[in-house]
């Protein structure tokens, strides 16, 4: 099977409801505390991709065990720091940042030697972000060059840390409080706002979690060794794989889309809150609070007057991944979209930033781009009739699917690599787009 895909037609007219794959942020993070709970949790509509899946693999490879009973995961766990890793024990990531990140916070008492790798992408990541904290609580740590591969040995004498989280990453404080349940005494850490799945969740739990909701930072404290019960969890819909499908329809002609049952925390909705000030009109309806997540329904309409943006930075995090989208949004926008501060974009599984200023000067869209700011002169009027080839992206998912919609709501003849990228956060995402009579081949 070719590992590439064709498109060369616009899609069609539609009016549908769709339901997209479940949240994977979520999905790894249940996982994990499942991992660290007392007795059997059950985890309903559990993410299958890559990501997922390795994350279930690394928690068998340190001891614990797991069983899928119809739509239900069945994780046993055996409390904080639950694990019995064999000798020489690896753990690979594979694509997952979060992943690779958050386990190493669980693994600061561990009594074995735990060797941590990941693919080609994952290895060319900075994890010094991650290091630089777990070494403060006392957890031994060697890797070279701040990358994959990484060997960490935990130790008994952990201490708590108070520590200043400057980046805006919600991997880097959540496994800073992954390592603080395993920590006696209370860790501080001053956060830059970012996502705070990981703090609901601990909250949810009933764990001994504190947060001060600052303008630009949160002030979170933990008291470690609080052992916690087994839990049930069913993971929604994803906001960010569902960001695809809202700014297909937003792009396309006469279109409407009603995306059910997805997750709309606070963190995670900088796209919608982005594209309603570019005149979207993206609604949520039938909304509910489940276990301190908020859910609804998304409701989206074809807009053909979009406008410009002048970009608040405080949105950067909320839509951190989602930008590749939001720029493709402003390439047929009116007028002259800024956007500041991205250096974070290019340190995810490929560097976004760059990617996106290449593939929007490919279109034919003028772009000033300096650093980490971009300018991005929108032209209403784009309607492509070359041909395209999308290629040599390190396997990103986000820029394979972004293609897609680019290749369906702007026209040309495309060719798009690395197919199987999806896998890793949304393998039904071709399949959902043939259901909208999207023609791939």
């Amino acid at each position: 099977m070719p590992n590439h895909i064709l498109i060369n037609k616009k899609i069609r007219k539609f009016k549908k409801e769709i339901e997209v794959s479940t949240d994977k942020s979520l999905s790894i993070r249940t996982v994990l505390l499942a991992s660290q709970a007392v007795g059997k949790s059950k985890i309903s509509n559990l993410l299958e991709s890559e990501d997922v899946i390795n994350t279930l693999k690394a928690i068998k490879k340190l001891g614990i065990k797991y069983e899928k009973k119809g739509k239900i995961y069945e994780i046993q766990g055996f409390g904080l720091n639950g694990f019995s890793p064999k000798k020489n024990t690896i753990i690979d990531a594979g694509n997952s940042g979060t992943l690779g990140r958050l386990i190493l916070g669980l693994l600061v008492k561990s009594n074995k030697k735990i060797k941590l790798v990941g693919d080609k992408s994952l290895s060319k990541r900075d994890f010094s972000r991650i290091t630089k904290p777990l070494n403060l609580f006392g957890a031994n740590i060697k890797s070279k060059k701040n990358s994959l591969p990484i060997e960490i040995e935990g130790t008994d004498f952990l201490r708590p840390i108070n520590y200043l989280e400057k980046i805006g990453s919600a991997q880097v404080k959540s496994a800073i409080i992954l390592a603080a349940m395993n920590t006696p005494g209370k860790t501080i850490i001053k956060a830059l706002k970012s996502r705070d799945h990981t703090e609901r969740m601990l909250k949810y739990l009933k764990l001994p979690i504190k947060i001060k909701t600052k303008k630009k930072y949160d002030l979170i404290e933990i008291n470690g060794l609080k052992q916690f019960d087994a839990f049930e969890y069913i993971i929604p819909g994803d906001i960010s794989s569902s960001a695809f499908f809202i700014v297909l329809t937003l792009l396309s002609t006469n279109s409407e889309l009603i995306i059910k049952n997805v997750n709309i925390n606070e963190s995670r909705i900088g796209i919608i809150k982005i594209l309603n000030k570019m005149n979207a009109k993206i609604i949520f309806r039938n909304k509910k609070l489940y276990k301190g997540e908020k859910t609804a329904n998304i409701h989206v309409k074809s807009v053909k007057n979009l406008k410009s943006v002048n970009c608040p930075s405080s949105l950067n995090s909320s839509a951190i991944d989602e930008f590749l989208l939001i720029f493709l949004v402003a390439a047929k926008a009116k007028g002259v979209s800024v956007f500041k501060n991205l250096s974070e974009l290019n340190m995810k599984e490929s560097p976004r930033l760059d990617i996106a200023t290449r593939f929007l000067k490919m279109i034919g869209i003028k772009v000033l781009r300096k650093k980490d700011n971009i300018k991005i002169y929108g032209n209403p009027n784009l309607n492509l009739k070359k041909k395209y080839l999308l290629r040599n992206f390190l396997k990103d998912h986000r820029v394979f699917m972004m293609g897609c919609v680019a290749a369906l709501t702007l026209g040309g003849f495309w060719r798009i690599n690395d197919k199987n990228s999806i896998n890793t956060s949304f393998p039904k995402f071709l399949k959902i787009l043939k259901k909208l009579k999207a023609e791939i081949n």
